[in-house]
């Protein structure tokens, strides 16, 4: 049982590989959000820019922000990256300030699949699982058992840019094949996500409704301001949460706007930003945090960041804003935690007592009343949404996705093999997916032999 008087840090992790950006490229952007055109692209003038030396009719500040040497310094090879991992993730770094519990840093790693993209001039790791097993690799070599795995998904920009931003999950297929593979190649599932570019709309809404129990993607603020001033958020663009609950609570949204509590079924949490131009933690935000928990809400703090820029100062910087939090409220205690964790902590700190989800997957072969069909039965729990997600590989290797067919005990999935949806014949895997509300996983994988 959790004391409630916890404040819980869930260090999620936008884990995207490495980034290369030319110096041109960062003066693009310069000119895309602030609309500067009349500073060359130069060295000397990007170190002049980070001291404000130039004069930009007010916006020195800003722009310094957005070109500081910790937010331009990227990881831009996967040997960088590497060293920066190793340096974190060792014990020693870690435990720097171990928490309540005496316990260290926790890393949650919503690993992204770049693919689908026909420009890449910011030289990301582009394939299928490419990240995700890269990660996977490190935690097994390094034997991290408390770090969490993963999701995080950009939708794919109009011209198919890498290093465009978009919200449009409906012009997104390869959501689908990235989730597909992940179930039958890799037999895993992700319970917790994060949006890319913190951008949810209607579509994304929905769609996590389906299967994802837990979303850290919120990133409301007390004053919108700050957003406003910028490009790239002004008006609604990218992320907007200006609607959305700013005071740490946990929320379920509500059907027809995901910033609005409501009676939806997924628990979307609150992530700020480290050492970021917009939506950044600071200490007053851990207080209210904190403050939050000494009235006995255990209060998880989402925080975001990149594994494309340095994390040890952003830990640093953190550990510095909890201690401070924790001298001025010292009967509040707080909490590193995976993802799941975090979220199971903060909304049921009493824990409970449903059994966890286990589903059962039959292969029913055709009879003389009926095409062949596979089905899908609760043994234990009751899944998240109103069906398993689905995933064919066929022997051409294509992945599909498709709905089930309903059983009115609705605890119970079919399909059938036939003229509407394949022949069993072009079957060469199944993959069945599902979640519970706690966060509880069960992947299941059917082979089909080519002689069926």
């Amino acid at each position: 049982m959790l004391n409630k008087k916890t404040v819980i840090i869930v260090h999620a992790i936008d884990t995207e590989g490495p980034l290369y950006e030319s110096l041109a490229a960062s003066f693009e952007r310069l000119e895309e959000l602030f609309g500067i055109t009349h500073v060359k692209a130069t060295r000397e003038n990007l170190a002049r820019l980070q001291k404000k030396e130039i004069d930009l009719g007010g916006q020195e500040e800003a722009v310094a922000e957005m070109l500081s040497s910790h937010r331009v310094n990227y990881k831009d090879t996967w040997d960088k990256v590497d060293e920066m991992l190793d340096r974190v993730m060792a014990a020693e770094f870690r435990n720097k300030l171990p928490d309540s519990h005496g316990n260290g840093w926790i890393y949650n790693w919503h690993c992204l699949d770049h693919v689908g993209f026909k420009t890449n001039p910011r030289r990301r790791d582009m394939g299928y699982h490419n990240i995700f097993d890269h990660y996977r690799a490190i935690l097994k070599e390094k034997e991290e058992d408390r770090d969490g795995l993963h999701w995080h998904f950009h939708p794919m920009s109009v011209y198919q840019d890498a290093h465009r931003c978009a919200t449009s999950y409906v012009n997104s297929p390869e959501l689908y094949q990235i989730l597909c593979r992940r179930i039958i190649e890799r037999q895993w599932f992700p319970s917790v996500f994060r949006a890319g570019f913190q951008a949810e709309r209607p579509d994304s809404h929905h769609f996590l409704e389906q299967w994802i129990p837990f979303d850290i993607s919120n990133m409301a603020l007390d004053d919108n301001s700050e957003l406003d001033n910028t490009i790239d958020f002004r008006n609604g663009r990218s992320g907007d949460w200006r609607l959305a609950p700013s005071d740490w609570s946990i929320y379920k949204p509500s059907h027809d706007n995901y910033q609005l509590p409501g009676n939806c079924r997924r628990h979307i949490g609150r992530a700020l930003n480290v050492l970021n131009r917009i939506a950044s933690i600071n200490q007053e935000e851990m207080d209210k945090a904190f403050l939050r928990a000494r009235q006995g809400n255990p209060t998880l703090v989402g925080l975001a960041s990149h594994d494309f820029r340095d994390l040890a100062p952003e830990v640093d910087f953190v550990r510095e804003l909890i201690a401070t939090s924790k001298q001025r409220y010292p009967d509040v205690e707080f909490k590193y935690a995976e993802a799941v964790e975090g979220f199971r902590n903060a909304l049921w700190p009493e824990g409970f007592s449903d059994s966890s989800l286990e589903l059962e997957l039959r292969f029913k072969p055709a009879t003389a009343e009926d095409v062949p069909s596979i089905e899908v039965n609760t043994k234990k729990g009751k899944v998240f949404g109103p069906q398993p997600f689905l995933a064919i590989e066929t022997k051409s290797r294509r992945f599909i996705h498709d709905n089930f067919d309903f059983d009115p005990s609705l605890n119970r999935w079919h399909y059938a093999f036939h003229s509407d949806t394949l022949p069993l014949s072009d079957v060469a895997n199944i993959g069945v997916a599902a979640n519970d509300k706690y966060g509880n996983n069960c992947v299941l994988k059917m082979k089909f032999e080519s002689n069926n």
